[in-house]
């Protein structure tokens, strides 16, 4: 724990709220303006509205972080899944293949990175917390504050507990070195939590913002994520409950599934939760998003690495005629809806299109920056509320949930992905499913997906998926040795 945690308040100030944000931006996301020269030592911090805003600002600014965008992210929410290959070159990274077979152990870097990346979220959050409410302010702005902290503290346990089970549930910021070191709460407990932050984060958070704020969480972000949390507790009532009462909040499928993807169409009528990145020319700091660049299609001109790839078994996945398969994948000799050519001469068989930037906005250092990570969208609500309709007997509604998925993708076409019309409870749940691997394609969910709905053994066995073990990721051992052995690893591990 003390690789992260046990960082002083003053340096968090100084470097975890304002230097890892500096940065301005377009109008979409002025919420996440912080003045480059601001650093403050942390005794003359936390006692303005304004000291407010800037480590609220921080927490969403450290979302796009390396450990939360790009490979450790990818390796432990992505590789495994039998929809996503290493990709790039054979030598190239090759710790992505311990991932992709399931032989990583315990002092793998990225099971550390990754974890480093949510506490170091949780630890933003935990700041906010612990110290807005002191501040004389505004009472609304602080209160609403305070939520949007607790939303993003309960996306990262969510993350965390997915990963690796149970996990040290830290709520505060350590007050002496007594605090640093605590055990891992079991997986329950962490649920418990989860639900109890986005409880109370919904209560509070708005239903939308103003042009200068849209990217903050909002009352459907904090609904829709318990939504999703109780699915993967199969909590079938609260997770139909939720999602039946995000649907009558004015959310809708973006027409264009594809163009729904494209930076221009960031934070639209679809979008629950986005990471917010952006390119802000002059600015590295601000333009530290690699979550495109390192998907990207690899070589001149595209100028990405070309790493977590769509699979063969992808591929194949998809029904005749699902638009969805080419608005997923970039096939090497197509020519994509914005006129990139992808060349042929690459060693992997596609690329991640919902990744992709048009290569006429490609900017030198760090190509694709402005791409947003999409983290939560309504197509994910209605196949939960279908999945949950359907455990609860309820196939008229599952059906149309369903189906509206189903008839998106489709478009004004005929004669491909015809609604769906079983009400068999097994043959219905195995639609769902099907639809979920095809419409959340690359997006981080296919790996927890298949181990939730219990056939990690069908379809990880081949790739090395043990059952009793590779449920879970290993605890780093680096946190195990910290913690003088009080962390516990994993079974099998």
């Amino acid at each position: 724990m003390r690789t992260y945690i046990n960082i002083s308040l003053q340096k968090w100030c100084a470097v975890g709220m304002l230097s890892t944000l500096m940065f301005a931006s377009s109008c979409k996301k002025d919420f996440l303006n912080v003045d480059p020269q601001g650093q403050q030592a942390a005794q003359q911090f936390w006692k303005t509205q304004e000291d407010a805003t800037k480590g609220v600002n921080a927490i969403y600014a450290n979302l796009r972080t390396w450990e939360n965008l790009a490979f450790p992210a990818l390796a432990i929410e992505s590789t495994g899944s039998d929809e996503a290959d290493k990709g790039s070159t054979v030598t190239d990274a090759t710790f992505f293949n311990l991932y992709d077979t399931f032989t990583v152990t315990s002092t793998e870097g990225s099971l550390q990175s990754f974890w480093t990346g949510q506490y170091r979220n949780i630890n933003l959050c935990n700041q906010v917390l612990d110290n807005i409410p002191n501040i004389q302010m505004d009472a609304g702005l602080k209160a609403r504050y305070l939520a949007e902290a607790k939303f993003v503290r309960a996306y990262s346990y969510f993350r965390l507990v997915r990963a690796y089970g149970g996990v040290p549930l830290r709520l505060k910021v350590p007050a002496d070195a007594s605090e640093y070191n605590i055990p891992r709460a079991d997986k329950a407990a962490v649920y418990a939590q989860i639900e109890k932050d986005l409880n109370e984060a919904a209560a509070v958070l708005p239903a939308s913002y103003g042009s200068n704020d849209i990217g903050r969480a909002t009352k459907g972000a904090a609904i829709g994520m318990h939504a999703k949390v109780a699915m993967y507790q199969q909590k079938w009532d609260d997770a139909l409950a939720l999602t039946n009462q995000v649907i009558g909040m004015g959310y809708a499928l973006f027409p264009d599934f594809e163009k729904g993807f494209r930076t221009q169409n960031e934070n639209n009528v679809e979008s629950l939760f986005e990471v917010q990145c952006e390119f802000v020319p002059g600015n590295n700091d601000a333009s530290n998003s690699q979550y495109s660049q390192v998907q990207g299609v690899a070589g001149e001109p595209a100028g990405g690495w070309g790493f977590n790839t769509p699979s063969a078994a992808l591929i194949a996945s998809f029904e005749p005629g699902d638009p969805r398969k080419d608005a997923t994948i970039l096939f090497p000799g197509e020519t994509t809806p914005q006129g990139d050519f992808i060349k042929t001469n690459v060693v992997n068989i596609g690329y991640n299109q919902k990744s992709y930037v048009p290569f006429s906005m490609f900017v030198s250092g760090n190509q694709g920056s402005q791409q947003n990570f999409r983290v939560l969208r309504f197509a994910d609500i209605l196949l939960i509320n279908a999945e949950a309709a359907n455990e609860l007997n309820n196939p008229t509604l599952a059906l149309t949930s369903l189906n509206k998925v189903r008839a998106r993708a489709r478009g004004t076409a005929t004669g491909i992905l015809p609604d769906v019309t079983t009400t068999d409870k097994t043959a219905l749940r195995t639609a769902i499913w099907k639809e979920r691997q095809s419409e959340l394609a690359l997006e981080s969910d296919r790996l927890f997906d298949v181990i939730r709905q219990g056939r990690g053994a069908q379809v990880l066995g081949p790739k090395g998926w043990k059952a009793n073990k590779n449920e879970v990721w290993p605890i780093p051992q680096t946190e195990i040795d910290l913690s003088g052995g009080l962390l516990t690893q994993n079974p099998g591990y």
